[in-house]
């Protein structure tokens, strides 16, 4: 069978919140978009949790409204440590910049087709059920080429004239240009489910998100409009490769190691067979091309600790749509558009990492648990989490503060700081799960 052929501006490939976000502002300048979906809308995924930065970008891509209508209005995030035997919630309006007091959570197949749909009404062509089994970047004299197979249609060939590489956790160009990497400095692995008659917070603290440190690693705990709340493991490698009975009574068995969590399950009830997935950090060495750019997980993906993904996702999206829009009609600020670029994709995980590669050290931990905003630094803190690092609001200092706060502490601990470090040396060195979505 003879392949179609598809001529456009742009591909995108994934219609994820990066992807569709791309697709949507490139559309509205003009541009003709191709949005290419492996699957169909709505589809299930995680990564629930958004955050306070987002907001403005709702409003900008005009889904403000329709996010809220679906989301759980999150005001904080909460940490219990067993360690301290105490919980501490943290609230978004205690950053430096007020502006950005709440985030939402949201169902994940809602969200993304939201976004999804905002794409096609700004007029990107989107082919659902098309999978991309094949990318050429090509180069300046020769445009990209993307073969894929769509369901009741056959094989595609497009040829834009630039690709946005959105394919999430697929990494297609990654993979083709042999430039993914394992994270060497983290390393972990997830189960999840989502659960009925959870028990949650009353009142004004009912959606935030709770992080629930144990043994093995953390749990999320997000709780959802319509009463289902999703709750995850994310755990040190080793400990999935451990498992020895089916994923729902190793979930279960985990959540019990948890007794803060295990408390707030007791009376509930699992909505949705458990999943799991692995190799769950990484990056690439390269995030742009002659002929494209990696947005969102399609270039790295970081520990979600800090519910970072589809913010980190979106706003790299909007700093690739300069990229393409400067190559394809404005030469001369290409350059200029590209070294922003670059600087978001590689200061956004950079800034979020700092915290991740530490969270397990009994110092961050004791900083977490006993905050203090000595030096602005709890409200500098609060601006990370709540997405605030990519404009010019003024954490510099009180963040270098928190970090020389953290190094004395570490130092004057320094045995157990050493101990700390060694135990998580040995857990990124051991031997990774496979890699599997949605194993079961």
């Amino acid at each position: 069978m003879d392949a179609e052929t598809v001529e456009c501006d742009v591909a995108v490939i994934g219609s994820g919140p990066a992807g569709s976000t791309a697709a949507t502002l490139l559309a509205e300048q003009g541009f003709d978009v191709v949005l290419i979906e492996k699957d169909s809308h709505p589809r299930f995924h995680i990564g629930e949790s958004l955050l306070p930065a987002n907001m403005p970008l709702f409003e900008k891509l005009g889904v403000a409204d329709e996010i809220r209508a679906i989301g759980m209005v999150k005001w904080g995030a909460e940490f219990v440590s067993p360690q301290h035997g105490r919980s501490v919630m943290f609230e978004f309006a205690d950053a430096i910049d007020k502006s950005m007091p709440s985030a939402l959570q949201v169902p994940r197949a809602e969200f993304d087709r939201i976004l999804f749909q905002r794409a096609t009404r700004a007029g990107a062509r989107a082919i659902e059920r098309c999978r991309v089994k094949e990318v050429d970047p090509g180069d300046r004299e020769r445009r990209p080429v993307v073969r894929a197979i769509a369901q009741g249609r056959g094989p595609l060939v497009f040829r834009p004239r630039f690709v946005v590489d959105a394919s999430g956790r697929d990494t297609l160009l990654a993979n083709r240009l042999g430039a993914k990497r394992r994270n060497p400095r983290h390393a972990s692995a997830a189960m999840y489910a989502h659960f009925r008659e959870a028990e949650r917070h009353e009142g004004r603290c009912e959606g935030n998100i709770t992080i629930f440190w144990f043994e093995h690693g953390w749990f999320w705990f997000i709780p959802l409009k319509d009463g289902v709340t999703s709750v995850g493991a994310v755990v040190w490698p080793y400990y999935m490769k451990a498992r020895d009975k089916p994923l729902a009574e190793y979930f279960r068995d985990t959540i019990a190691m948890c007794p803060a969590l295990a408390q707030r399950l007791a009376h509930a009830r699992m909505a949705t067979e458990p999943e799991a997935t692995g190799n769950y950090s990484y990056a690439s060495d390269v995030c742009q091309g002659e002929n494209f750019v990696m947005v969102g997980d399609a270039f790295a993906f970081i520990d979600p600790v800090f519910s970072s993904g589809v913010w980190l996702a979106m706003n790299s999206a909007v700093a690739g749509v300069d990229v393409v829009s400067a190559r394809l009609r404005e030469p001369a600020r290409e350059s200029r558009a590209r070294r922003a670029f670059d600087r978001v994709m590689r200061h956004g995980p950079r800034e979020f990492s700092w915290f991740i590669y530490r969270v397990t050290n009994p110092t961050m931990r004791d900083l977490f648990m006993n905050p203090s905003n000595i030096l602005n630094v709890k409200s500098a803190l609060l601006s990370v989490l709540a997405g605030d690092i990519f404009r010019n609001t003024r954490i510099r200092f009180p963040l270098a503060a928190f970090r020389t706060i953290y190094y004395a502490m570490s130092i004057a601990n320094l045995r157990r700081t050493m101990a700390a470090w060694r135990r998580r040396a040995e857990n990124i060195r051991q031997p990774a799960a496979p890699d599997a979505n949605a194993t079961r």
